[in-house]
């Protein structure tokens, strides 16, 4: 089987994925771009199944907009061109507090099966993991301040590549709008743009 029809076949059964009982379902792909490059979210929102894809409201203007800045790129230009992966594929919920559950990590383990499937047939040159908990799928730190910006070389699921991280872009966080967040998210865009994987 060539490596398109094995990720249009993991991308179905992903979107039927029923693991977990406390997600909300359907669980959220970015379909089956054959891509060297890959980005790793968090977690969908609420609004991402209704859309049918990641980053598809608040949080995804900004991530869209630092490509558009950076590289020119529109929104659907990334859609077509890098493969859209998550941390978890479906949206966990709201806290009591009203804000968006974190997956546990029962739920990251269920899901880390996807990922794992994902990086053995596309055989990424680069992966762009976005936020912290999507960052920690792949290395250890401890703030922000010392991944963001670097390059660095991981072996995960027996394929080496390259790792460039990014904050995540989220209306609530400031750290991508204040310094040095955000000289060093400008970094990390200049390296993602740089890099020999990335598509031109």
């Amino acid at each position: 089987m060539k490596a398109q029809e094995k990720l249009d076949d993991l991308v179905a059964r992903l979107r039927a994925c029923t693991r977990c009982p406390k997600m909300h379902r359907p669980a959220v792909s970015g379909g089956a771009v054959l891509s060297k490059v890959m980005s790793v979210g968090q977690a969908p929102g609420v609004k991402e199944p209704v859309a049918g894809k990641p980053f598809a409201w608040t949080a995804g203007k900004t991530l869209f907009g630092w490509f558009t800045k950076s590289c020119g790129w529109t929104e659907a230009q990334f859609r077509e061109r890098i493969y859209m992966a998550a941390v978890a594929r479906c949206f966990p919920g709201k806290t009591n507090a009203g804000g968006d559950r974190v997956p546990d990590p029962r739920e990251i383990e269920a899901c880390s099966s996807w990922l794992a499937a994902e990086i053995e047939i596309l055989k990424p040159a680069l992966v762009i993991p976005i936020g912290k908990l999507a960052i920690l799928q792949f290395m250890e730190f401890d703030k922000l301040t010392d991944v963001i910006g670097g390059q660095f070389e991981v072996k995960k699921h027996g394929v080496r590549f390259d790792v460039i991280p990014l904050p995540h872009p989220s209306g609530a966080s400031p750290w991508h709008r204040m310094e040095p967040g955000r000289t060093l998210l400008e970094q990390a865009l200049a390296r993602i743009k740089s890099h020999p994987a990335w598509p031109r």
